[in-house]
């Protein structure tokens, strides 16, 4: 992955503000309807760029004491306290990898939560994904993005202020410039291409959106590689 040592070092060095934002209410409640979408109980739960591990707790909860969740990042420092939540848990485990090429070769179901708009090619990324999960299994991803909703709209130069300041390639001047140059474009592009990707391999789908749609969840069910997904 070509960008994995920016983004590794970056999110190591905010990992303690990075947990803060993950964990606060409003975002909880997103992260727990995607893996409410995502998982079900039995399965082998794969989470693909779980960070501290906010979605662990919510996914083991869904795949119950008879399901197994794996959770996958590449910072370590994001990963120690991802360990932390999982330490309670007997069926939840964290491995360091990059979540464009896990070392899992199978699971019931694959979540991404806020990754894709990260990946250098997220279509292939999430058509990898898709090949790991059996037809019908689930894929979810939630992701943000600048919003179409008109409540949303007003808002979207601070959305793009707000994507500067967490690039980590971006700075000072980035999060001041991003307002009135759209910088949030290349974020957009990617998860456009994340979701378009899931459409093509996945029927029964679905798509939400919350915070006056900054933010959506896509998800659905793996079809058969050889048959055309019918509108979900």
């Amino acid at each position: 992955m070509t960008d994995a040592a920016p983004v590794a070092a970056f999110y190591g060095r905010w990992a303690a503000l990075y947990d803060r934002i993950a964990t606060a209410p409003g975002v909880d409640r997103w992260r727990r309807a995607a893996a409410a979408r995502a998982a079900s109980p039995g399965d082998t739960v794969v989470e693909m760029g779980c960070g501290t591990g906010a979605n662990l707790p919510h996914l083991r909860e869904r795949v119950g004491p008879g399901g197994r969740v794996v959770g996958v990042d590449i910072t370590e420092q994001l990963l120690s306290r991802a360990r932390e939540r999982a330490a309670g848990y007997d069926n939840v485990s964290v491995v360091r990898a990059d979540a464009t090429a896990p070392p899992v070769r199978a699971a019931d179901a694959v979540l991404a939560t806020f990754v894709c708009g990260l990946l250098p090619d997220p279509a292939a990324t999430v058509e990898r994904w898709c090949g790991l999960v059996a037809p019908g299994g689930r894929v979810a991803l939630l992701d943000a993005t600048a919003s179409d909703d008109p409540r949303g709209r007003p808002l979207n130069p601070l959305f793009r202020a707000f994507v500067a300041a967490g690039s980590p390639t971006g700075g000072l001047r980035d999060a001041l410039s991003a307002p009135f140059v759209g910088s949030d474009g290349l974020l957009s592009r990617r998860v456009a291409a994340s979701r378009a990707a899931l459409a093509d391999r996945t029927v029964e789908r679905r798509y939400d959106r919350f915070a006056l749609g900054f933010v959506g969840l896509s998800s659905g069910r793996v079809r058969k590689k050889s048959a055309r997904a019918p509108d979900g």
